[in-house]
């Protein structure tokens, strides 16, 4: 007698249940990317400067892309819902994060985006972990990763993603120069 109940299994490499009464609706692949950064400035004030306080300086250093940050939940510590508005005549109107992780001992930091116009039917959700440290030269490293989680058949291609790897980085690059001309801030 055939049973009503889909059968489901979960796969490991992907991430996702695999439902084989519907399997296109429920396969998700997961497209990582790896990205180095290098700066002259200590890990701990970029942690602090970019990350724990950029709600309230980056609109101030980019006025002209970057309208508010505001937390809709929490006070920015883990679990908190974080959301960027951009300044009007943007390709974005605002996004949405929940901080998975902030540690401010280790410099590590991890949200998922959640809402954004990005964020199409293909494209269900982007995750992000931070994590700075010194090399003994004296250089700070920030590693990033991110996970792109896309649905059905959609492969996510790398230069599909360049335009918000390098906005990202020109915030990265405001925030460094700041605290470059600005040595005692954020020590």
């Amino acid at each position: 007698m055939p049973s009503n109940s889909a059968k489901v299994f979960y796969n490991p490499s992907c991430c996702c249940a695999l439902n084989f009464l519907n399997p296109v609706s429920y396969i998700m692949a997961v497209t990582t990317f790896i990205d180095e950064y290098t700066s002259p400035v200590s890990p701990s004030r970029i942690f602090k400067a970019s990350i724990v306080d950029s709600h309230s300086l980056i609109p101030k250093l980019m006025p002209q892309a970057i309208k508010s940050v505001e937390f809709l939940q929490g006070n920015g510590g883990i679990g908190s819902i974080k959301q960027i508005n951009f300044a009007e005549g943007g390709a974005f109107k605002s996004v949405k994060y929940h901080i998975d992780e902030l540690n401010e001992e280790t410099y590590t930091y991890s949200y998922t985006l959640i809402e954004c116009d990005a964020l199409v039917d293909k494209l269900k959700k982007i995750t992000y972990e931070v994590m700075l440290k010194q090399s003994p030269d004296g250089v700070s490293i920030s590693k990033v990763t991110s996970k792109y989680y896309t649905s059905g058949d959609f492969m996510l291609k790398e230069e599909e993603i360049k335009v918000g790897k390098e906005k990202m980085m020109a915030i990265y690059k405001v925030v460094e120069a700041y605290l470059l001309q600005n040595p005692n801030a954020y020590v």
